[in-house]
């Protein structure tokens, strides 16, 4: 099969499509607004590869949405391994969307090299590793063959005039790109320069130890001139993936709060590093030591479980991908076709009339006892305050749950995690 024309043929209509989407979705002020040009420099940042691992910690989904195989599931696929985790619920439909070309062209690689990769050890090598010259070896024998032209031309094109093709990046560390990959890695290098080592509590035993590591290496970075000017730049949390309307939301809390933002960010950041033991809570791996646990394999994500393989293999087919919004995605699907949707924080990009539109397709597709979960920047839900009371009148949600569900997010991130459920069926 082709592969260079392919590439320079296709892979541009799609980051034209990409940028279509996203503009729709984030740039709903004008220009001329300082809203609005940070918004339209959002989405040139934001159009392209920015989470290589996704930042919701699908163990809260799971539960919040008690998935089993009657679920039917929608959700926006961000890195993929949300979507590939709940699979080994056996869900009867995995619905995935997202505005992002590499997003998509990342769940369709992982998805084919399940099918088609030789085995369990050789998926983890590639995903779980991701960092072996040997991968390329199996791209090419098992998983290029049969990879659709749109996904081949994604990760046969080069990333510049001068640079690999994007399939080389599973050779030299994939977590480590990305904007958030290469996010992380500015971090440890400007911790670095100012005299700290985040990376110090990776060497923890205990809670204790890691609460003591992160006093001596990470909490100070937060205190230095450096830091405290960029945690107050809009700009800077690009990266992250964070649009101007979820810093409004995260500059407001910590103005509530009477603090800085560097505090507010400073405190996720001891969520993440100490809340939960670091054996087994791989976004800390991620953040701290830039990897997977490849050794013990117990910080890594349930669908790089070696008892997992031959359950995606099965289900895989269940999984269907489109490179569309959520709202245009659900307008083509049947009334009452969906009992489980994952929004991730993408609520927080949206203005009033965009969110409206969102769930009264939300209400025309969901079935009895149909659940939502999403995450915000901030610590309040934006659905009472943005949406009319009539969209809303048939679901409820439990505050003291949805404090539960954030405390045990292993990510850390997020000031909030909510869940919604419809009418007659209370949270349990």
């Amino acid at each position: 099969m082709s592969t260079s024309t392919p590439a320079m043929e296709q892979s541009p209509n799609q980051e034209t499509k990409t940028k279509t989407l996203l503009d729709s979705a984030v740039n709903n002020t004008s220009i001329f607004s300082r809203k609005g040009l940070l918004d339209r420099l959002f989405t040139a940042w934001f159009d392209r590869l920015v989470y290589p691992q996704i930042w919701e910690d699908p163990e809260v989904d799971i539960q919040a949405f008690k998935l089993n195989s009657q679920s039917r599931i929608f959700t926006i696929s961000s890195g993929g391994c949300n979507a590939l985790n709940y699979l080994t619920e056996r869900p009867e439909s995995v619905t995935v969307v997202d505005l992002n070309e590499a997003h998509i062209a990342l769940i369709k690689l992982k998805l084919t090299a399940i099918k088609h990769l030789p085995d369990q050890a050789a998926f983890f090598d590639f995903f779980g590793k991701a960092d072996l010259k040997k991968n390329l070896d199996r791209y090419n024998a098992d998983i290029k063959p049969n990879l659709d032209a749109k996904t081949l031309a994604y990760w046969e094109a080069k990333t510049s005039i001068f640079g690999k093709k994007r399939i080389t990046q599973f050779t030299d560390g994939f977590y480590r790109h990305g904007l958030l990959g290469q996010f992380i890695g500015l971090i440890h290098w400007v911790s670095k320069r100012q005299g700290y080592d985040i990376s110090k509590v990776m060497l923890a035993h205990t809670l204790k130890e890691q609460q003591t590591l992160f006093d001596q290496h990470i909490a100070p970075v937060f205190e230095t001139r450096l830091v405290k000017f960029l945690c107050n730049r809009s700009i800077v949390m690009y990266s992250l993936g964070i649009p101007p309307a979820q810093f409004e939301e995260m500059d407001q809390e910590s103005k509530q709060e009477r603090q800085g933002m560097h505090d507010l960010l400073k405190e996720r950041a001891r969520r993440l590093a100490c809340d939960f033991p670091i054996k087994d809570n791989y976004f800390a791996w991620q953040a701290f030591n830039r990897s997977y646990d490849i050794v013990h394999r117990q910080a890594v994500p349930r669908y790089l479980k070696a008892d997992q393989f031959e359950t995606l293999q099965s289900e895989q087919p269940n999984v269907h991908v489109f490179h569309q919004s959520m709202t245009e995605r659900l307008k083509a699907m049947p009334n009452q076709s969906l009992n489980a949707y994952l929004f991730l924080d993408a609520q927080d990009w949206m203005d009033a009339q965009q969110l409206t539109e969102l769930w009264q397709e939300v209400n025309r597709t969901a079935m009895p006892n149909a659940r939502v979960v999403f995450r915000t920047a901030g610590t309040t839900s934006p659905l009472e305050a943005k949406l009319p009371t009539e969209l809303l009148e048939n679901w409820h949600t439990d505050a003291l749950q949805n404090q539960l569900w954030t405390r045990e997010d292993r990510s850390g991130i997020y000031g909030g995690v909510f869940a919604y459920y419809l009418a007659d069926h209370k949270a349990d």
